[in-house]
């Protein structure tokens, strides 16, 4: 178990600590939906979650395969339903895996990002669109 505190700061601003690290962030409403967008929104942080989940479980993989994934970058895009309930209708997650087209371990890869806890985790309503660009 892992235990965060998150507290309310007022004007639509929270602010959460990690428990174990002591390592603080803070949240912010979009400016779409009342807010200054000054911080990562929740929703900003689900996809972002999800895109570096990904790269997460692709590294622990590649580390037992010896494989390098140093480098390795994502590009994630948040698209909100247009129509209430307001919630996260589409992510889209552009991975750049600095390995060659070829790589014999591609489809282990590709497979592990998909399966990722965080995608796993996610309502079904919540379409995933994920992109690998290789090399």
């Amino acid at each position: 178990m892992v235990e965060f505190k998150s507290e309310y700061l007022g004007d639509l601003r929270c602010s959460a600590v990690h428990g174990p690290s002591g390592v603080e962030i803070f949240t912010d409403a979009p400016v779409d939906n009342h807010g200054k967008g000054a911080y990562f929104s929740p929703t900003d942080l689900t996809c972002t979650s999800l895109g570096t989940c990904m790269m997460t479980t692709m590294g622990i993989v590649a580390t037992r395969l010896e494989v390098e994934l140093r480098g390795m970058k994502a590009v994630i895009r948040k698209m909100m339903t247009t129509e209430p309930p307001r919630r996260i209708a589409r992510i889209e997650v552009v991975l750049t895996i600095p390995l060659p087209a070829d790589h014999p371990q591609r489809e282990l890869l590709e497979k592990t990002a998909a399966g990722c806890p965080v995608a796993r985790s996610l309502h079904p309503d919540v379409e995933q669109a994920i992109e690998f660009i290789w090399g």
